[in-house]
């Protein structure tokens, strides 16, 4: 499997690489989200062990986001 590059290049540079704008918009989508999820402590350092507790906590910081 072959790397594609995501992030749009420099306007600057001699040789642009080409992307993908839609996959972009979606990579930046996912990155917001998780910064606004490590704003929530528990999620940030990890507290819970167990990998279900830690998924319901996602589950919960994701609809304490979802609705204001």
């Amino acid at each position: 499997m072959e790397s594609e590059a995501v992030i749009p290049s420099n306007r600057s540079r001699k040789l642009i690489i080409p992307h993908d704008p839609i996959i972009y918009k979606h990579r930046n989508r996912i990155e917001r989200c998780f910064n606004r999820l490590k704003h929530f402590r528990r999620f940030a350092t990890r507290y819970e062990r167990r990998t279900i507790h830690f998924t319901g906590f996602i589950h919960l910081a994701a609809i304490m986001i979802w609705i204001p």
